[in-house]
């Protein structure tokens, strides 16, 4: 599967979306703008959060620019076992089983035969939430 990608202008971007920041998608966080100068346009600095890494990332340009955004997609897939700190999981449509890092917020919580939503961007994968317990 290949990485989508769409442009949007800088103006558009909102907190809670998605945004490709060194090529990796990120979710914002935080939004600055700059009021406009003699000399240019408005600067935005968006401060996001790496969807695959959690890593803290910033991304400096002018308002009028346009910015890529990723298309993820969002699929179901249910939790067959866990040994920490890996999950294995079986998708609901193509019934594919595949290990995955479960992440801090769902050690605690995540349970074989829960189903959960995963964020798919080319060939990575992260759990987006927890949609049932078993």
């Amino acid at each position: 599967m290949s990485e989508e990608i769409s442009y949007v202008s800088m103006k558009e971007i909102r907190n809670g979306r998605f945004i490709l920041i060194d090529g990796l998608p990120c979710r914002v966080v935080e939004i600055e703008t700059s009021a406009p100068g003699k000399h240019g346009a408005a600067k935005m600095r968006i401060t996001a959060v790496g969807v695959f890494d959690g890593a803290k990332r910033t991304l400096l340009k002018p308002s009028d620019a346009d910015a890529e955004v990723p298309i993820i997609n969002k699929k179901k897939a249910q939790v067959v076992s866990i040994s920490e700190p890996k999950a294995q999981l079986m998708d609901s449509e193509t019934y594919e089983t595949f290990e995955i890092d479960m992440g801090e917020e769902f050690k605690e919580a995540l349970e074989p035969g829960a189903e959960v939503e995963l964020l798919v961007y080319g060939d990575k994968k992260a759990i987006s939430r927890i949609l049932n317990s078993a």
